[in-house]
């Protein structure tokens, strides 16, 4: 069995790197020693903001990862990381500049670098659509593995019966969505409302289209050979689900400093640990370990999505979020091991 520095040396290494690479650019920006700590301390911050808030999301890719074939499991951990590391930390931010002021990526690009308060000025205005969006999309992550009549282990046995009895309702996760993104559109002006509702059915469309295209990729049919079950569908799954999760870490990112390039530095050594946790949870088949602790991924996934939607309202520092999705899972696994000892 390996030993958890031999799954987090890449991290480390990365970490290593990523911090330097932090003082440098303070160095370049400000030429004074202050700025270049100052960086650093920003960048750590960041690293550890984005580790608090992606232990679900690790557990979340394990259970998914289990049902992939070998193949795709390391194109996952091999492309999935740089899509999740340059796509939703450089590009992502980058193009919704680009579509906020109209410009191109290069402007965008020159923007961030030059005049990065504008930079945040105009993430910032983004932020009512991507928490709708992201809202939507994570909810209905979460109460898909609840509401599932196929499910036969329940952590929260009270309020789990009730919501995998109402498996057998077609569609009422979406109702339920709906319910959801009305009440805090009604919350907002009537000019935010278009805005936040639009980005919301966006984001239940793209989770049904997401959904659907991977049971018709990983259909495991005559037609479709062994080796592509469990493949591209599910890849395309994780994708969109790190997409969904790294909203909050990279707008929350902009509170603590307005420069692009840092904040890539330090959510991207955050993605190198989801990366790591993601193949211990897999190779050590912690999941099957302790029995409650996907449930708490997915409690920690609807309260994010609940966060998400408040932040359309109301501000919800990052530290809260990053502190509850913790607790949960926290709890999930003292559950867990409280069980193995009974049963023991």
């Amino acid at each position: 069995m390996s030993t958890a520095l031999h799954y987090f040396k890449w991290a480390f290494l990365v970490t290593a790197l990523g911090l330097v690479g932090s003082f440098w650019l303070g160095w370049w920006y400000g030429g004074t020693l202050g700025s270049a700590l100052s960086f650093l301390l920003i960048g750590t911050v960041l690293a550890v903001l984005e580790i608090s808030l992606s232990f679900d999301n690790a557990i979340v890719n394990a259970n998914k990862l289990k049902t992939m074939s070998p193949v795709w499991r390391q194109r996952f951990l091999t492309w999935g990381i740089l899509i999740a590391v340059f796509g939703m930390r450089i590009v992502f931010p980058l193009a919704v500049v680009a579509v906020a002021a109209k410009v191109g990526p290069v402007d965008a690009l020159l923007l961030a670098a030059r005049e990065p308060k504008e930079y945040a000025r105009l993430m910032n205005e983004s932020h009512l659509s991507i928490a709708a969006f992201g809202g939507a999309f994570l909810m209905m992550v979460a109460l898909s593995f609840f509401i599932d009549d196929g499910k036969d282990i329940d952590w929260i046995s009270r309020i789990e019966r009730r919501m995998r009895s109402m498996g057998t309702v077609k569609g009422v996760a979406y109702g339920l969505v709906l319910l959801f993104v009305m009440a805090f559109g009604m919350a907002l002006g009537v000019q935010d409302q278009a805005t936040f509702y639009r980005a919301a059915i966006l984001g239940l469309v793209v989770f049904m289209a997401v959904d659907t295209l991977s049971h018709l990729l990983d259909a495991q049919t005559e037609v479709i050979s062994a080796a592509r079950a469990g493949g591209l569908g599910a890849f395309l799954y994780l994708e969109v689900l790190d997409a969904s999760f790294s909203f909050d870490g990279v707008i929350g990112a902009f509170a603590l400093t307005q420069n692009l390039f840092l904040i890539a530095i330090g959510l991207g050594i955050g993605a190198m640990y989801v990366r790591s946790m993601t193949i211990m949870l897999v190779d050590r088949k912690t999941l099957s370990e302790f029995r409650f602790l996907e449930h708490g991924a997915f409690y920690s996934i609807l309260a994010l999505s609940l966060i998400m939607f408040s932040q359309s309202v109301v501000h919800v520092p990052e530290v809260i979020t990053g502190l509850l999705g913790a607790t949960i899972i926290g709890l999930s696994l003292f559950s867990s091991i409280q069980f193995n000892r009974r049963s023991a």
